[in-house]
């Protein structure tokens, strides 16, 4: 379908909607889904309102220019709208792409280490904290679900919930495998190894979102090991959850409370339930693309960390930074996602004019 046959039918669908919500004869729950459509298409319509004025006025400064007495008025005029029809074009089709239901819920962020023993622990623990920065940088709140650590500073497993506004649309393409390239501490003769840590940004899913049935459900309670004190190795409070159907399995130790420690993994549960339907729609809806961007496959390298050249990069869109320190402060890291989401945005637009 063409760019102008979909824009027509936006503009045709919003006059229908607007006659009628004006003649008053919807009720009920047709009248609050047809507000909701009208509102949802009002700010395309406009856009393309704009872009198609813009078009008039062109054609209009170009008949002008013919006239000597308006030329030079008229070509400065026709020059400008020249210049302002790509960025209305653009805006337009921005606004034509579907939007990722999901973009503007908080995330689960989860981190464990992969290949590399101690020291792929150690860049685990160096990835959630680069997150915790840039979560601070943006003004989101950043809540510490579970840890485990391995007692030198790495994290075998870390995941946290991440909330505030558009958290999952931000941080959405980092989910794959993160690679680190540097000389370890524990290395006497200076050699570079190469370690590698899992990181999967999930979107936390509400009641709503994805419907869980008790029955499906086998809870298990024992007794939390590890860090914590006393007082959390004394009681039953640890709670392991599994999902029968899939087979997904969530534990949770970190608080005293068993009742809290179930709050948490249903949370947890709830978000991987919805991240693996997402993941199977998608697969469905787009089986032959080739784009990696968003694809969401944490068995896929997709960023390289590298020391000794204090170099960053993205391997999906071939992106190489200097600034590892900033990246891994948080500051550095808006650049890495602002490329990613200009390249999957310039992906999708592709396909739409196609």
């Amino acid at each position: 379908m063409s760019l102008l046959l979909k824009l027509n039918q936006v503009v045709t669908r919003h006059a229908e909607l607007q006659a009628a919500l004006s003649a008053g004869t919807l009720d009920g729950q047709k009248f609050v889904a047809a507000s909701k459509e009208y509102a949802d298409l009002g700010p395309l319509v406009e856009a393309v309102n704009e872009w198609h004025k813009a078009e008039r006025e062109l054609k209009d400064a170009e008949a002008m220019a013919a006239d000597p007495d308006m030329k030079a008025m008229a070509e400065e005029e026709a020059e400008e709208l020249r210049k302002r029809l790509p960025e209305l074009e653009r805006t337009v089709k921005r606004m034509l792409l579907p939007k990722d239901a999901a973009d503007e819920k908080n995330a689960i962020l989860e981190i464990r280490a992969g290949t590399g023993g101690d020291e792929a622990a150690l860049f685990a623990a160096d990835l959630f904290r680069m997150y915790q920065r840039y979560a601070a940088e943006k003004g989101w709140k950043f809540e510490v679900m579970e840890l485990s650590d391995t007692g030198i500073g790495g994290y075998r497993e870390a995941i946290a919930t991440v909330t505030g506004r558009n958290v999952f649309a931000r941080l959405k393409f980092e989910s794959g495998v993160h690679r680190v390239q540097r000389v370890p501490a524990t290395e006497t003769q200076g050699r570079i190894h190469t370690s590698a840590a899992t990181v999967a940004v999930l979107p936390e899913a509400e009641d709503v979102d994805i419907k869980i049935d008790e029955k499906d459900l086998r809870i298990d309670v024992f007794r939390a090991s590890g860090p914590g004190g006393q007082s959390v190795n004394t009681t039953d409070s640890a709670v392991r959850i599994t999902h029968i159907p899939t087979g997904v399995v969530v534990s949770q130790q970190d608080e005293k409370s068993q009742h809290k420690n179930r709050a948490k993994a249903m949370k947890i549960l709830r978000a991987r339930l919805y991240d693996a339907e997402r993941q199977r729609l998608d697969d469905l809806r787009a089986a032959d693309r080739k784009g990696q961007v968003g694809s969401g496959d944490r068995s896929e390298r997709i960023r390289t960390y590298n020391f000794p050249q204090s170099r960053v990069t993205d391997h999906r869109i071939n992106l190489t930074l200097y600034n590892l320190a900033e990246v891994l402060d948080g500051r550095g890291l808006d650049a890495i996602i602002d490329a990613l989401t200009a390249d999957d945005e310039a992906s999708r637009l592709a396909e739409l004019a196609a």
